[in-house]
Parts: structure tokens; sequence; C-alpha cells
């Protein structure tokens, strides 16, 4: 899928997470005491999907409004200012499945705006007749593929979740997290499935991080989760979803994810703008067709509620915007083994004789000095001073020194002869670049809605002279 003070120690289970009213969603997905009938339990989990897809992704709340509304928020809307009560009003019943059934659909690094690169019919139709961001959603920082995947799921910021990187090493016990990390210990939080299976009912994952990690009362059960090879055929993973609305009604899962690791696979190789994207676009608005006519061949497609989304953007890299540690040798010497991950997140776990505040001050010293190459498109931050927006900051496995790249630009290490142009994503969650798309179908959706929250971070600067 996508390309690590003196802290308290890292919390292992779910229930020691610091202050959950931070995090996205404030209410809780907790089934262990009092839990509810069937039947409630099945609307509950219902909107908790819609909930947490809709606002996990987007650290400014951007459409929470489409299902939720509070008396200070004011959506913006090119028809009317609807809150929930006005929303659900326009929900159609179920024609043919017995229970709601939410399938969400990731397409990593979809770019916001790559839907208009090539015709799309299919992702057109769903947004023609269904709910649309209108100006895109804006992913939590770091814009990476399984900090993003896993805040969708549990409506959780990274530093809440666990998951601040794509790759990370624990602080205390040295061991480091890779995208094939499977121990629960990693994975903070409640994720939709594990919600799903705690009430007893049914979920199928094709291909998501964190659900081979088993969590509670799901165990990634066969048949119903599929461990992850990048391998499989996207017209083989469409198939096997749509072979479980071949199930007695009873049986078919309330919730499925579905995966395709384009255009993001595309993107880093090529850049956002290349045509391999445009044809990757094609091809995912392909299997959204194949799709759709698979659901329609079984008379459902109206019942099924279609979230389709993106984790992050992307944007265009070359050599010509280099940013080189080895550089600030005149200012402070960087070791390689301070540095947690270059690019687009710098960060820097310094050994404990070192102060953060004084390296920090050093590196920017350095930066800002007018004799540092693209010294002015990095800034530095002891991680609590980073951008409260950033949400960036409560984990010790954040390490203590983190540096923002501006837009496009990448650090490396050394200089070297290597060349290259490509694209990456990663970088502060205001760039529009790294913006992506959520589009949802079905019953509980309004039929062609246009949707936008302005943010108070929106028209914010983020921080560069």
């Amino acid at each position: 899928m996508g390309s690590a003070n003196k802290p308290t120690p890292i919390p292992t289970q779910e229930e020691d997470l610091p202050n959950p009213t931070v995090a996205l969603l404030s209410f809780s997905t907790d089934a262990s005491s009092n839990p509810p009938r069937k039947a409630t339990a099945t609307t509950v989990l219902f909107i908790s999907l819609i909930l947490i897809t809709c606002v996990a992704l987007s650290a400014a709340v951007a459409f929470a409004f489409l299902f939720f509304s509070s008396p200070t928020s004011k959506p913006y809307s090119n028809e009317s200012n609807q809150t929930f009560e006005s929303i659900v009003q326009v929900a159609r019943p179920l024609t043919k499945l017995n229970h709601s059934v939410v399938l969400l659909i990731s397409s990593d690094g979809f770019r916001f705006g790559y839907q208009f690169k090539t015709s799309t019919p299919n992702i057109g139709r769903l947004i023609d007749n269904g709910t649309e961001a209108e100006r895109g959603l804006i992913p939590v920082f770091p814009t990476l593929t399984f900090p993003n995947h896993y805040s969708i799921v549990t409506g959780l910021y990274p530093a809440y979740h666990g998951i601040i990187n794509n790759h990370f090493v624990d602080p205390y016990t040295g061991e480091s997290f890779t995208m094939g990390s499977h121990e629960p210990k990693w994975w903070l939080g409640e994720p939709l499935w594990e919600t799903i299976a705690n009430h007893g009912l049914k979920a199928a994952t094709y291909f998501w991080p964190g659900s081979e990690v088993n969590k509670g009362s799901w165990t990634c059960p066969v048949n119903y989760c599929r461990n992850y090879n990048g391998s499989v055929p996207f017209e083989e993973r469409v198939d096997t979803v749509l072979q479980y609305f071949d199930l007695p009604s009873s049986e078919i899962p309330v919730f499925m994810t579905l995966y395709f690791e384009d255009p993001d696979h595309q993107g880093h190789q090529v850049g956002p703008d290349d045509p391999e994207i445009t044809e990757a676009v094609a091809r995912i608005d392909g299997m959204i067709g194949r799709l759709i006519e698979g659901l329609e061949k079984r008379g459902v497609f109206e019942d099924v509620h279609i979230i389709m989304v993106g984790d992050h953007g992307m944007v265009g890299t070359c050599d010509k915007k280099l940013i080189y540690l080895d550089d600030l040798a005149p200012w402070i010497d960087i070791p390689k083994d301070w540095v947690h991950s270059y690019s687009p997140l710098l960060a820097i776990r310094p050994p404990a004789d070192f102060s953060p505040s004084d390296v920090v001050m050093k590196m920017n010293e350095g930066l800002k000095s007018g004799k540092f190459e693209n010294g002015k498109n990095l800034k530095m931050y002891l991680k609590e001073e980073l951008p409260s927006r950033l949400h960036y900051m409560a984990s010790d496995r954040i390490p203590p020194i983190i540096g923002l790249v501006e837009e496009g630009f990448k650090v490396e290490q050394k200089r070297s002869n290597r060349k290259e142009c490509g694209g990456a994503h990663g970088y502060d969650n205001d760039f529009f670049s790294m913006r992506t798309v959520f589009i949802g179908h079905g019953p509980k959706f309004a039929r062609g809605q246009k949707s936008f929250h302005e943010s108070e971070y929106d028209a914010r600067q983020h921080g560069f002279n």
C-alpha cells in the first residue's frame, strides 16, 4: 500500500487512550457493557459507520454536517443548509436487503481533481445521485497511507490510534513498526470491524490497514478477511465482494471494505500529471462500473451504501527541490541514526544527552541563514509546538522533533548523483494537493448533495515565510 521528554509509557490497550474527546469523534464505540438488542445495534452501527467514515479522514471535520450538526455548525450547500434531521428525511427505504449495508472503498492516492482527468461515468453516477465533498476531503496529518486508513475506520487522529507513520520505532522497546506489523499492541482504538464483531454482526474486509490484526471479537475470519496481497487483480477483488450479496440476506455482512492501490502506485513513479495517472483513474472508474453492474444484477444497488474515499493526494517532486541535512554541518551535525523519517515528514529523535529544543534552534538558524540551499522550505518544530490543527503531539511514538517540508520538496541526508522525478505525499494537510475524494451513494445519502464545511484553518497560513 503506501511506499518512529521523557514521556509516559505508550498505552497498549485502547482503554488507556488519553482524553477521547480530542479524537475526531467524541462518542464511544465500546460495546462491552449493556449490549443492545441486535436491531438497535444495527442502527447504531450504521450511524457509526457513516459518521466515522465521513469525519475521520477530515481533520477539519469538513463533511461531518452530512450526518451530524450542532447549533454552532453552519454547513455550506449549493442548495440549502441541511442539518442531520433534514438529510435523513430524504432517506429511501430498502427494497430487497433486510438490513443496511455499508461498502467502504478506498482508491489509494486518489487526489481530488483526478476525477476530471478523463471520462469517469461510473464515479460520476455515484456523485450525481449521491453526496460529494465538493472541494475535496482533507486527510489527517501526516497525509500517509496507514495513518489515514486507520483514522477512517477508528475516528481517531494518528496520535491516538497509534499508527503515527507508515514506519516508526517504539521509543521504549526499540521495536520497529512496518506495514506488515499485525500485533495488536501497535493498533490502538477500535476499528469498525471490531465494533461490528463485538455486536455479534458480520464484517468483511478485502484489504485495509489493520484488518488483519486480531482485536476484541475480530479474528480476521476466514472468507471474510483477506490478508494483503497486492498481486490480486482488481477484478477479483470486486467479484469477491459481489459474492457476499449472493449469501442469504441475513448472512450478508453489514460492513465491507474494498481497497485499490491505484492511482497511488503510478503517482509515486510519475507524479500527478502524467498520462499514466489518467489511465489509472480510468481503470478505477471501470472497477466502480463493474461493482455497480454486479449490484444491479442482484437488484441491490439502490440498497447498498457505497462510500468511496481516498486517503491522501499527491504532488510532483523533482531533483531541484531537495534539502540535504548534511549541509547543516556548519550549524549542527544531524547523524543518520537520529532520523526516523526524511520526507515529506522529517522526524528526528536525538540521543538523551541532546536537548531537542537546542537541536531545533540550531537547525532553524541554519535553515533561515540564507546560506542553506532551499532552507526556507523546511521549518523545524518541537512536536508540542506544531500547529494545533495537526493534532500531532499526544503520542510518545512521535519523535520530539518534527520538520514540516514545503509542498513538493524532499529531505535527504546527503547529496548524490541519483536523478529522480516522481510524486509524493505526507505533507501538511493544509495543502490542497493533499486533498482526496469523498463520495457517498445509497438510501441515507441525499441525492445530488454538494457539501463543504469551512474549517477555521483552511485560510490559515501554514507557517512558512
